[in-house]
């Protein structure tokens, strides 16, 4: 009983990390990185359809993103999609792809995106400390019911905050590496 507990404590809690990664991957660091454009979505045949799926999305350099539409027809979409998104990213329509020139990031930016991660970061511990009450309380309605006995109860308890607290290193490693990252020069 207990061990389904854990089974799906430790997945809830690990879907809540993986959350915080994809969340930290869209947040632009001086540093090309297609994630930044993850969310896009280009009108194509009227249809909104994610940027990946109508073109491939290169980094030929550190500081730019190539992007080659499948069908040619969509390229005028696919830079509208972008200047939509508000990224502050210029695209630039050559031939037969968008070319974008990811610019240096001010001083003042970058504080903002690190605290903007502080507060995906505290969002992600919030959701993972909630993970735990609830399966502190499962155990405690599986004592109640005597499906279990005080001493594994106790001992649910203590494993819970084990997992949570591994839970809350990982993103606060998480943080420190995406700090790092944004206030690398």
């Amino acid at each position: 009983m207990l061990e389904e507990v854990y089974r799906d404590l430790r997945a809830r809690m690990h879907k809540s990390i993986e959350v915080l990664e994809g969340e930290f991957a869209r947040i632009r660091t001086s540093r090309a990185n297609p994630a930044i454009l993850d969310g896009i979505k280009v009108d194509y045949y009227n249809t909104p359809t994610p940027l990946k799926q109508v073109a491939s999305i290169s980094v030929p350099e550190p500081r730019q993103l190539v992007i080659q539409p499948w069908d040619q027809s969509v390229l005028p979409e696919i830079e509208k999609a972008i200047h939509r998104a508000e990224l502050g990213l210029n695209p630039k329509t050559e031939a037969n792809l968008v070319r974008i020139q990811i610019p240096a990031l001010t001083e003042e930016r970058r504080r903002e995106l690190v605290r903007l991660c502080g507060k995906l970061t505290e969002d992600a511990r919030i959701a993972v400390r909630n993970l735990r009450r609830e399966a502190n309380d499962r155990i405690k309605k599986l004592e109640k019911d005597k499906k279990i006995s005080e001493d594994d109860a106790k001992t649910g308890n203590k494993k819970t905050q084990e997992f949570t607290d591994e839970s809350i290193s990982k993103l606060d490693e998480l943080l420190k590496q995406k700090e790092a990252e944004i206030l690398e020069k």
